[in-house]
């Protein structure tokens, strides 16, 4: 994609993160990057074009990034906690305060299909991520599994998640290493 491009998804993320997929125009996007509407129109022909276009890129970023602490970390132990290191750190210094997967979940019944579509698809790829490192951490004997892989994969995911919407309605970036401490001490041997 060019500059352009970029720069329009960048500020679309941006506004996403502040005022959810309603949240914004093209107008305001527009005025963020400096350029007229018409020329937005002409790299994302609709808002669904933009997001969906958007959740597809972060996903890949997520899948890139799994696979980085795939590369530096071979405890499966290690890798849960640095997928949470992760977000937390990106909490902490509000570089990313929240997944946009995720607070776009929360708006699913206003969201075009094709979107939807995406957003589904990045849960599946962390989902699947997390039940193999379970799986893989549960045969080691360094992770605790109550439950089958696939289903500790969800309930880590949706905590994580959960964790990311506390320290955000609290104002407290610490809220979200507290809201997942107790989960990781069961699951971590």
């Amino acid at each position: 994609m060019s500059g352009t491009s970029d720069d329009i998804i960048a500020s679309a993320r941006a506004l996403i993160i502040t005022g959810g997929y309603n949240g914004f125009s093209y107008a305001d996007i527009a005025k963020v990057v400096g350029i007229r509407k018409a020329s937005i129109h002409h790299h994302f022909p609709a808002k669904a074009d933009l997001v969906r276009t958007l959740v597809a890129r972060y996903r890949d970023e997520a899948r890139a990034g799994l696979g980085a602490i795939d590369a530096h970390r071979l405890d499966p132990g290690d890798r849960l906690r640095a997928y949470a290191g992760y977000w937390e750190a990106c909490i902490g210094d509000a570089s990313a305060p929240i997944c946009i997967c995720a607070l776009l979940a929360s708006e699913i019944p206003v969201l075009p299909d094709d979107v939807l579509v995406e957003i589904r698809a990045h849960f599946r790829t962390l989902s699947d991520w997390l039940a193999a490192v379970l799986e893989r951490g549960g045969q080691m004997g360094r992770i605790r599994l109550a439950a089958s892989p696939q289903d500790e994969a969800e309930l880590f995911m949706a905590t994580v998640h959960g964790a990311m919407l506390s320290a955000r309605a609290y104002g407290e970036p610490a809220m979200f290493g507290k809201a997942l401490a107790p989960l990781l001490g069961r699951l971590l041997v």
